[in-house]
């Protein structure tokens, strides 16, 4: 391992960087080199959409870092040295949690990095190669905390025994199926079940952040997804698909029964291997009383395609 992958990992084994820096999450994987923060992978979709010269984006297990990039998170300090800065004066409720909605995770994020809000009066963070404090007067935006909206919870059919709730956060480097692009959507299935995202224009890496529900059966098998170019005047063509063995899901809540009995930790993993399309060990946790599981999976039968997505058991 290189100095600065070891420089990398030990900052990442610190306390405060164990948690998201925008929502608290546990484990994050993901990190902003231009601001110096590890961010969960809901808050990574959100800081991909301010763009790179507001926050760039990088996988702590899979991208390969510029040792630039690394001297600059070192020189940061770690998560709570960033917000000691960005979050000097945050109001009262304004900070989102683990489960807040799309809505208020991006109007704090928004208000924090690119509108710098909270930052001490008269101080405005120039985001330059070295990430200097410069004094001039921030933008504001106002802000209110809305309240969290997700997917409405269905009826239960006869036989089913609770409910798979698929976060489709983004998709990554998709292939390109028409002149120049793709207009890519996501269907989950689970035995005759289907759900399926809206169509993103133009886009081989899009930001989705849209729930859909599946009921599970007894009988369950793995949640089948599906990545499709749409056309208007043809069948739509796959653009890849991988599956979701939700085994270790069910056994952690089998083994749990009610979540909100227990304080956040893990309590399952799914393991990569080749017999699978894990980019990385897909841990389940207890966070805020809710079983959830992130899960990266690389499209199969395609030259390339990654898919982020987020699942959490809603008991009956």
């Amino acid at each position: 391992m290189s100095s600065g992958k070891k420089a990398l990992k030990d900052l990442l084994q610190q306390s405060d960087n164990r948690n998201c820096a925008d929502c608290g999450a546990p484990d994050p994987k993901w990190a902003s080199p231009t601001i110096g923060v590890f961010i969960c992978l809901k808050c990574c979709s959100v800081h991909r959409s301010l763009g790179p010269n507001v926050s760039k984006v990088l996988s702590v297990t899979i991208d390969e870092w510029a040792e630039e990039e690394i001297n600059a998170m070192v020189e940061v300090g770690g998560n709570n040295s960033a917000n000691s800065i960005y979050e000097a004066h945050v109001p009262k409720g304004v900070k989102p949690g683990p489960d807040a909605s799309l809505e208020h995770r991006t109007k704090f994020i928004r208000s924090k990095y690119e509108f710098q809000e909270f930052l001490n009066t008269g101080l405005k963070i120039s985001n330059n190669a070295k990430g200097t404090l410069q004094a001039s007067p921030s933008k504001k935006m106002s802000f209110r905390a809305p309240s969290s909206s997700s997917v409405p919870k269905p009826e239960l059919p006869e036989g089913a025994i609770g409910h798979l709730k698929i976060t489709i956060l983004q998709g990554a480097n998709l292939v390109v199926c028409d002149m120049l692009s793709s207009d890519p959507y996501v269907v989950v299935s689970l035995g005759d079940q289907r759900a399926q995202t809206a169509v993103q224009n133009s886009n081989l890496n899009p930001i989705w952040n849209e729930e859909l529900m599946l009921s599970v059966p007894k009988d369950y098998g793995p949640v089948k997804v599906q990545v499709y170019d749409y056309d208007t005047f043809s069948a739509d063509d796959i653009m890849g698909e991988a599956e979701i063995d939700i085994q270790p899901m069910m056994t952690s809540v089998m083994a749990y029964g009610d979540a909100s009995m227990f304080g956040d930790m893990q309590i399952g993993k799914w393991l990569k291997s080749h017999d699978n399309a894990l980019l990385e060990d897909s841990v389940v946790n207890i966070v805020d009383g809710k079983i959830k599981q992130e899960v990266s999976l690389q499209l199969k039968n395609v030259q390339s395609g990654i898919i982020y997505l987020e699942v959490e058991w809603i008991p009956p």
